[in-house]
C-alpha cells in the first residue's frame, strides 16, 4: 500500500512539492520511519518538515528575517535629503556624510538605498545656463504662443547656424567592442588638436528643408554676411515653399540677427518675425534636433578633409525627408506646454 501511494510522489523534484508529499503521507498515518524508507528526501529533512507542520499547522516555510537593515526608514529619508541637496555627490561621499549622522554603511549600501527611492546615477544633461531674465522671457514667449496648433507652426520657417567638425567631433559616437578592443582602430574616434570647423546656416519648415549655405573660411559671421544670406537663401526658400502665402521667420537673438540694418531689411521685405525669441532656448527650436540628426549622418560618412566634409553635409541635408521635418515642427505645441509646465525651465527636447 505504501509503495502504491509513494510511487507517483517520487517524481517530485521541487522542495515545495517534496514538502507537500511528505505531509500528505504523514496525514495518511505513515510514521516518520515509513516515510524515510521511501527515500523521498533525507531523514533530517523529513523530520524537520513533520515537526514544522505539527507546530504551525502549515506546510509553508516561515520567511527568514534575513540580515537586519543597517538603517531605519528615518535614516533612509535623511540619506535621500542629503543626495537631493547635492545631486553630484558620489556614493562614497554620501556614505561619509551618512556616517556623521550615525549610520555606518558602505557606498554599495548607499547606492541600494537610493535605488529604492528611484534615484539612479546618470550622466548629467548639458543645457545652457538660464538666468532669471531667460526664464522670464521663455515664459512670455510660451504664453504668447500657447494657443498655436501644429497647423499654425507649419507656417513658420526656423533658422540657425551650426558648426561641423572633422573626425566625429560634431556629436557622440558609440561602438560595440569586446574585451581588449578599447584601442582597436575600428573602436577609436580620431581627434586632432585643431580640427577643421565648417559653419553653416540653414532653414526648414513643415514643408521640408530649405536652403543651406556654408560660411567661407576666414569670414566673420557679421551683419553683412547675414543680410546676404537672407537675400540669397531665405527669400528663395520662402518663395519655393510658400509661394504667395504669408509665412513667419524665426531666428534667435544673435548680435548679427538683431542689427538695425537686418531689422530694417526684414521690414522692407515684409518678413514677419516670430518672437521676440528668448535667449538660451535651443530646446524651443526644432532645428537644433535637425542639426543633431544631420551631424550623426555626416559623422557616419567619416569625411577626412574639409572639402569632403562640405560635400557630405550638403548631400545629407537634401536627403532629409519632409516627414521628418514635419514631425519636428509638430512637436512645437508640446515644447511650449512643457516649458510652461516647468515654469520656464528646460524641457526634454
Amino acid at each position: 500500500m505504501l509503495e502504491i501511494i509513494v510511487l507517483p510522489l517520487l517524481t517530485m523534484v521541487t522542495c515545495k512539492e517534496t514538502r507537500a508529499a511528505i505531509i500528505a503521507l504523514h496525514k495518511n498515518g505513515f510514521t516518520g520511519k515509513d516515510i524515510v524508507a521511501t527515500k523521498i528526501a533525507p531523514k533530517s529533512t523529513i523530520y524537520r518538515f513533520m515537526k514544522n507542520f505539527k507546530e504551525r499547522g502549515s506546510i509553508l516555510v516561515k520567511k527568514a528575517s534575513g540580515r537586519p537593515r543597517k538603517s531605519s526608514k528615518r535614516q533612509d529619508r535623511l540619506l535621500k535629503r542629503i543626495q537631493l541637496r547635492d545631486r553630484s555627490a558620489t556614493s562614497a561621499e554620501l556614505a561619509q556624510e551618512w556616517q556623521q549622522a550615525g549610520v555606518s554603511a558602505s557606498a554599495r549600501t548607499v547606492r541600494r538605498r537610493l535605488l529604492e527611492d528611484g534615484l539612479v546615477s546618470r550622466r548629467a544633461a548639458k543645457k545652457p545656463l538660464l538666468s532669471k531674465k531667460n526664464i522670464r522671457d521663455r515664459l512670455i514667449f510660451c504664453r504668447k504662443y500657447s494657443e498655436w496648433t501644429a497647423e499654425d507652426w507649419g507656417k513658420v520657417i526656423f533658422s540657425d547656424e551650426a558648426p561641423f567638425r572633422l573626425f566625429g567631433a560634431s556629436g557622440k559616437r558609440l561602438v560595440r567592442r569586446r574585451k581588449g578592443e578599447r584601442y582597436h582602430q575600428s573602436c577609436v574616434m580620431p581627434t586632432v588638436k585643431h580640427p577643421d570647423t565648417i559653419h553653416v546656416w540653414g532653414c526648414f519648415s513643415s514643408k521640408g528643408v530649405g536652403s543651406l549655405t556654408i560660411l567661407p573660411k576666414n569670414t566673420a559671421m557679421n551683419k553683412e554676411w547675414y543680410q546676404n544670406t537672407l537675400q540669397q537663401q531665405l527669400l528663395p526658400t520662402t518663395q519655393q515653399q510658400f509661394g504667395e502665402e504669408q509665412c513667419i521667420f524665426q531666428h534667435d537673438g544673435a548680435p548679427c540677427h538683431k542689427a538695425k540694418v537686418i531689422t530694417k531689411w526684414l521690414g522692407d521685405q515684409n518678413v514677419e518675425i516670430l518672437g521676440p525669441w528668448p535667449g538660451n532656448s535651443p530646446d524651443l527650436n526644432p532645428i537644433e534636433n535637425l542639426w543633431s540628426i544631420l551631424k550623426r549622418r555626416v559623422d557616419k560618412q567619416k569625411p577626412t578633409n574639409s572639402d569632403k566634409l562640405q560635400e557630405v553635409i550638403m548631400k545629407e541635408w537634401v536627403a532629409i525627408s519632409q516627414d521628418l521635418a514635419q514631425k519636428l515642427i509638430e512637436s512645437m505645441p508640446s515644447r511650449i506646454a512643457e516649458v510652461l509646465k516647468k515654469k520656464g525651465q528646460h524641457c526634454k527636447y
